[in-house]
């Protein structure tokens, strides 16, 4: 349904939304049309989409819900109040406004994704002029870098840590896989040809080779077991956020949509070319999902990493 001409394309998605929600066809806790089916149905960019949800979160008729995205809000109730002011009371308020912004800018790419987080989008959640926010974050990448180190604070490793190396390295991926599962975007900005050089973030790698450190691998091997490890977690990771895109796309769960695909999925089965998975999918004690996978995986990896340190030899590879 491309829009016309008339009036702002932002303002148009966001009164027909806002219209729906008076008249009950939405209502308080349903999901909106997320930022790619407002693209896809009105034939606008991701900016001009997202404005239009950013307007309807700023007169609290909606609500950003990680995991599900943008819902009616429950207690519904324009926001009052003025924009406060930036930068003005020194290095104390500068640095709380860049962690709100950091803190809004987190709460929009766990609800809506990275692509929905947008420098406009944050001034219009925090009331503020886009500009303002370029005093605090020098741009985008900026932004993203700041968003992942205070996740990576949000989730800490403990100073004295008990247990084996084995029991420390599974305690290590455990953190970081529900760290994911809380910011599903984070696993498509940690890269490992490009590390995210940030305070916590390589807080994490140094505490993964302090838990074998005293196993007397080479240098060599104590940093490639420590990349494996992470990489292993956020490999598994990346899966996160096209579910949960799909999620809110669709409105039903990767276990709605393969039970809607039984009939395509019987059909290719009966033709006999793969016995195999034919008779693991008849099972119903059978069970593959991310976590599932994700527990799998861990104890594979850790079973490998084992005879390096039992031999205690670090022989480079």
């Amino acid at each position: 349904m491309p829009i016309d001409e008339a009036g702002p394309a932002s303002a148009r998605i966001a009164a027909q939304l806002r219209g729906r929600i008076a008249a009950g066809e939405l209502k308080p806790g349903d999901r909106l049309p997320s930022t790619r089916q407002l693209v896809s149905e009105w034939g606008v960019a991701m900016a001009t989409a997202s404005k239009a949800l950013a307007a309807l979160r700023l007169e609290g008729l909606t609500e950003a819900v990680p995991g599900v995205g943008t819902v009616v809000a429950v207690g519904r109730g324009r926001r009052t109040g003025t924009p406060r002011p930036v930068g003005q009371h020194g290095r104390r308020d500068a640095d709380a406004f860049r962690d709100r912004i950091v803190r809004t800018a987190t709460a929009i790419g766990d609800a809506e994704g990275l692509a929905a987080t947008t420098m406009r989008r944050i001034a219009t959640d925090l009331d503020v002029a886009t500009m303002a926010l370029y005093r605090h974050v020098r741009g985008k990448d900026h932004l993203v870098m700041l968003m992942a180190d205070a996740v990576f604070a949000e989730h800490p490793l403990p100073d004295r840590p008990t247990g084996d190396w084995r029991a420390k390295l599974e305690l290590l991926c455990r953190t970081q896989w529900a760290m994911y599962q809380r910011h599903p975007w984070l696993a498509h900005v940690v890269s490992f040809t490009r590390p995210l050089l940030t305070p916590h973030a390589i807080a994490h790698t140094e505490w993964t080779m302090r838990a074998v450190a005293d196993q007397g691998l080479a240098p060599t091997t104590l940093i490639h077991v420590a990349a494996t490890v992470a990489n292993f977690v956020r490999g598994t990771a990346v899966n996160l956020e096209r579910e949960a895109e799909a999620v809110q796309d669709t409105g039903i769960t990767d276990d709605e949509w393969l039970q809607a695909q039984g009939q395509t999925l019987a059909a290719t089965l009966r033709s006999g070319a793969f016995p195999i998975l034919a008779g693991i999918s008849a099972r119903t004690d059978v069970d593959l999902t991310l976590d599932t996978l994700f527990e799998f995986g861990l104890q594979r990896m850790l079973d490998g990493i084992e005879p390096l340190c039992r031999t205690r030899s670090g022989v480079e590879s």
